[in-house]
């Protein structure tokens, strides 16, 4: 016998077995069951886990400063504003402490694994601000390279004979990740000093000169970046933990 209706338009029910054909069809099946699988591994790891407890006191607060930022502290608005985002008062309290307990599952799955995984991406993590001068001949990067010994200004000779889109900012690169570095590039910067000329080097059949400006290598102090990671390791884990499921649709 099939369960009450999923959905119901202009008062015609659509039975979740007729919700699942229209998924197929449209070709968003694979992802609705994507989801549904993950939030089913969260579920079973929230109520099963004996080690992401967490202080009741925290979704309170949450909800109590959502409520402040919205201008929702009056009762009747709040409850205007959970009716017309298709919620309830139990139901936004249960996705608050979800959110809390997410974030400790996160913790505490990652946390073992987090400093090797720094190690092995941090070529890629850490960056450098670099300044270029770009030109089409070795000639010409040798002779500016010169000029810059003898006291030229870099910023210039960028200006003036760089090919390179930088050269209205005096040839200054943003922040570039060490492991985008061709490798001959990266290997004299990394064993270059702040101020530093690298160069002449090849690259795509163009001739640069490189000033180290910066070294900003990446530390799992930085909040921001334990979090990315932590989210990376995480998914991996949940996807980990998909693979080993045993799936069956049956739409009747």
């Amino acid at each position: 016998m099939e369960s009450s209706s999923f959905f119901t338009v202009n008062e015609q029910a659509i039975p979740l077995s007729q919700v699942v054909k229209y998924l197929q069809v449209s070709g968003k099946l694979g992802q609705f069951v994507s989801d549904v699988l993950r939030q089913y591994v969260i579920d079973q790891e929230l109520n099963t886990r004996t080690d992401i407890d967490i202080d009741p006191a925290l979704p309170e607060q949450a909800i109590i400063d959502f409520r402040l930022k919205n201008q929702l502290t009056d009762s009747q608005k709040f409850q205007e504003w959970l009716q017309t985002n298709g919620t309830d008062a139990s139901t936004f309290h249960a996705s608050a402490s979800l959110s809390f307990k997410l974030e400790k599952l996160k913790v505490v799955v990652t946390e073992s694994q987090l400093p090797e995984y720094f190690i092995e991406r941090k070529i890629y993590l850490d960056k450098v601000v670099l300044s270029r001068i770009l030109v089409a001949s070795r000639e010409l990067a040798e002779e500016l390279q010169t000029q810059i010994e003898e006291g030229s200004s870099f910023e210039q000779l960028a200006k003036e004979y760089s090919l390179a889109d930088e050269r209205v900012f005096n040839g200054m690169m943003g922040p570039i990740s060490r492991g985008t570095l061709p490798d001959s590039l990266r290997a004299e910067v990394d064993a270059a000093n702040l101020g530093q000329i690298l160069g002449p080097i090849e690259i795509d059949r163009r001739f640069a000169l490189f000033r180290v400006e910066h070294f900003l290598p990446a530390s799992l102090e930085d909040t921001q970046l334990k979090q990315t990671l932590q989210n990376e390791l995480f998914e991996k884990w949940l996807a980990e933990k998909i693979q080993q499921l045993t799936v069956k649709i049956q739409v009747s």
